[in-house]
């Protein structure tokens, strides 16, 4: 669990240092910190959807996971704290934080090696890159990003507790899925950013969870 901590107190340190730094920042230096962002989020959303195994089962998963978010209305409840909270654009930052942290194959390779081998050189170097990724993203979008700290604890600690039941989510079919899934989810959020559309990607996030299950039931046929 050392690394998912680790790695929980870089993100939560580098969102102190963007929210500190951001009273201080121009407006135009702000636009043009959105405009960077967005358009490397929709660069890495691309990077992201072209390692798919099977585009189906993310477009399943998409759409089963967009359905179970809207019912639950993950992104008013994201919305809602927010609104309590008063800084920032919390349900977007909250969102793209925990997806550029948690979606990808260092999260989920690393934490398995962690688990099963000890060795979390992997987490450790994410941890340095999530941590300078959390100055940015919190100097424009406030304690959102901070808050993801507790998904990365949350997560991340559960897939090393976990890593014996996991392993298989290292296999290429169930990681360039889920990967492609949350490339499309990031896809959204750059179109958010860029406010070329608002895709309320936090309705989409069950679809993370379906897409392995998918990919399990597909492998039977």
């Amino acid at each position: 669990m050392i690394t998912a901590v680790v790695n929980a107190i870089s993100v939560a340190f580098g969102s102190i240092v963007g929210i500190i730094i951001r009273k201080g920042l121009p407006a135009n230096i702000r636009t043009i910190l959105f405009f960077a962002v967005g358009l490397s989020t929709i660069g890495l959303s691309i990077t992201m959807i072209i390692k798919v195994d099977n585009f189906l089962i993310v477009l399943g998963a998409m759409a089963i996971g967009g359905i179970v978010g809207e019912i639950l209305d993950i992104e008013k409840l994201l919305k809602k704290i927010g609104d309590q909270i008063k800084e920032g654009d919390f349900s977007t930052g909250f969102v793209v934080s925990s997806l550029l942290f948690l979606v990808g194959p260092m999260t989920i390779i690393g934490s398995i090696t962690a688990g099963l081998t000890g060795d979390g050189s992997i987490i450790y170097m994410k941890s340095l890159l999530d941590g300078i990724s959390s100055i940015v993203l919190s100097s424009m979008y406030g304690f959102g990003v901070m808050l993801s700290a507790f998904s990365v604890l949350i997560i991340q600690g559960a897939i090393v507790l976990f890593s014996s039941k996991l392993s298989f989510l290292t296999t290429p079919e169930y990681l360039n899925n889920l990967i492609a899934t949350g490339g499309i989810m990031v896809l959204g959020i750059g179109f958010k950013i860029l406010e070329i559309k608002d895709t309320r990607v936090g309705n989409f996030l069950p679809a993370l969870a379906i897409a392995p299950l998918l990919t399990f039931i597909v492998s039977f046929f």
